[in-house]
């Protein structure tokens, strides 16, 4: 286990080297630079560009990124009155990933139940109603769920604020009431979530109920919740896990219109507003930030497969 864990975290930091270096040479190529305004004279732009070293070469440019890389320094942005990239990135990060946390804890349960109850009453009302569900969550978009939550839960009913509210003690805005402005956009992203996890549940625990080893544990006596708990769902649940590292980064990437609708100041949106400017330094520390997240959630899936199925073992590094 220790030897591929460190095998794992050696791959993590060749990955995010790759990652850093592909992303540094391709913002070069972008038209334009971080200093384009009418309002800035070119010789004005030459000042801007050699204070903070834009007018050397490439590679130049480069290894003194990395090195404060290194550091743990990503630079400063140069729109937002030149603050630091990981202070701007530690501001925006909680609110990101309170309702993204929000949004894959509730939806994934809800999945997993909904799921379940389709595959152990397969072919009944129960299932076709649930298979519907799924499909109408996939295919409606999140900023339609987040519209209809608002006309509906905000505007007719008045039971949810429209707009989120971070917690803010001069403003008597408390951490139960920046968690309940919270719940309508989590829920408006966790209905992706639902439907992946009720689909990938459903099938996965449809085969594994028709095995021969359901079969046998059924013959020899066992009771149908006890085989359905004890012995399916932990085997259903490995293609479950699987999808969850990728919708957790696709929650904290893929909220933007959600988090615009509900005035989130969070991590999405402001890796907009960089690409918008041409912030290198902030466009390369929020992509950095979201590479080291996805490999690292794809480590701790790697991590739980041998927790929820004791046939898996990390041996000489495999799986």
């Amino acid at each position: 286990m220790i030897r591929y864990v460190i095998q794992r975290i050696s791959l993590i930091v060749l990955t995010l080297f790759i990652v850093l270096t592909i992303n540094f040479f391709l913002l070069r190529l972008m038209p334009g630079t971080p200093f384009d305004n009418p309002k800035i004279t070119p010789a004005q732009q030459e000042l801007m560009k050699r204070k903070y070293g834009l007018d050397d070469p490439a590679f130049v440019q480069y290894f003194r990124y990395l090195k404060g890389v290194v550091r743990g320094d990503l630079g400063e942005s140069f729109k937002l009155q030149d603050q630091p990239v990981t202070k701007l990135i530690k501001i925006k990060l909680p609110h990101t990933v309170k309702i993204g946390t929000i949004a894959l804890i509730f939806g994934v349960i809800v999945g997993i139940f909904l799921g379940a109850l389709s595959a152990i009453y397969k072919n009944t009302i129960l299932d076709h109603i649930t298979t519907i569900l799924a499909v109408i969550g996939v295919s409606i978009p999140s900023f339609v769920v987040a519209a209809f939550l608002q006309q509906t839960l905000c505007a007719n009913l008045d039971w949810f604020p429209f707009l989120y509210k971070p917690v803010d003690p001069t403003r008597n805005v408390s951490v139960f009431d920046s968690f309940y402005s919270s719940l309508l956009p989590a829920f408006a992203l966790s209905l992706f979530v639902i439907s992946s996890t009720m689909r990938y549940m459903r099938s996965e625990l449809v085969e594994v109920l028709g095995s021969d080893y359901i079969l046998l544990a059924r013959a020899k006596g066992l009771s149908k919740p006890k085989v359905i708990f004890k012995h399916a769902l932990r085997n259903a649940l490995i293609p479950v896990v699987t999808i969850i590292g990728p919708m957790t980064v696709s929650l904290m990437t893929g909220s933007l219109i959600v988090e615009m609708f509900f005035g989130v100041p969070g991590l999405s949106k402001l890796m907009v507003t960089a690409v918008y400017s041409n912030d290198y330094f902030l466009i390369l520390g929020v992509n950095l930030f979201y590479s080291f997240l996805f490999v690292v959630v794809i480590l701790i899936i790697d991590l739980l497969y041998g927790i929820i199925d004791p046939r898996i073992r990390l041996k000489g590094g495999g799986v």
